[in-house]
């Protein structure tokens, strides 16, 4: 991922300070399964984006190639539900693994890390349309803060609460992968819509942790669109 990183850290986001300072970190979708025989390229590329604090890694397992003798224990039906909205909404009769969805509006299919970063670093040059902030308020409850900035299209947004496990190994005993034992980073175990949002005047939400795992918030166009903003639970 050698790639990846000098091209998210030589390509630079936009100068001015107030850009930044609101600037949210790039979602990276996985969509991802134990019995895919073309997936572990693509998973080791995600734990190696889990270091880098300017993206947000999610690996989502899907279910639907538990036929070919392994049943993904990570897999949730769920996020095979999500990938075939993001094909729906895109014109696309097909879905695959692995296939990586950069900030909801880029999909990349394959483990192309080159592909990746070249997106990655358009994804930060990108237009800052929403300040998102999250305080921790105590006992697992935490304080959300979206503010409309200039050039920002008013419309449905959703705000997702996700959490996930941070890395987990799984040997792998049937299936394409047999024999392997394979190390999975940042697996989303929880992916819930808790509020919506149009971007007319500024949002703030209460929030509870979900879970004991990590989290992060997403805010997201309604219709499985761009993802304008998000933060990681403090």
């Amino acid at each position: 991922m050698l790639g990846l990183a000098s091209a998210l850290f030589a390509t630079k986001a936009p100068a001015q300070e107030a850009v930044q300072a609101h600037r949210s970190p790039v979602v990276v979708e996985l969509f991802t399964s134990q019995g895919c025989s073309s997936c572990p390229p693509a998973d080791r590329m995600l734990a190696d984006m889990a270091g880098i604090d300017q993206l947000l890694p999610l690996a989502l397992h899907v279910d639907y190639w538990d036929y070919l003798g392994w049943k993904d224990a990570l897999a949730d039906p769920m996020f095979t539900r999500r990938q075939k909205a993001y094909a729906r909404a895109t014109g696309s009769r097909m879905i695959y693994t692995p296939q990586i969805v950069i900030n909801g509006t880029t999909f990349v299919k394959g483990a192309h890390p080159k592909e990746v970063a070249e997106h990655i670093a358009l994804a930060r040059r990108a237009p800052v349309h929403v300040s998102l902030d999250l305080r921790n308020t105590g006992e697992g409850r935490f304080r959300l803060e979206a503010m409309p900035l200039p050039g920002l299209e008013t419309g449905p947004m959703q705000v997702t609460l996700v959490h996930f496990i941070p890395m987990k190994s799984v040997e792998i005993l049937r299936g394409e992968n047999a024999g392997s034992r394979i190390d999975y980073a940042n697996i989303v175990t929880y992916w819930k819509p808790v509020a919506e949002w149009d971007g007319r005047r500024p949002l703030e939400l209460d929030l509870r942790a979900a879970q004991d795992h990590p989290g992060a918030v997403l805010l997201q166009r309604a219709g499985f669109g761009a993802i304008e903003a998000a933060a990681r639970l403090p």
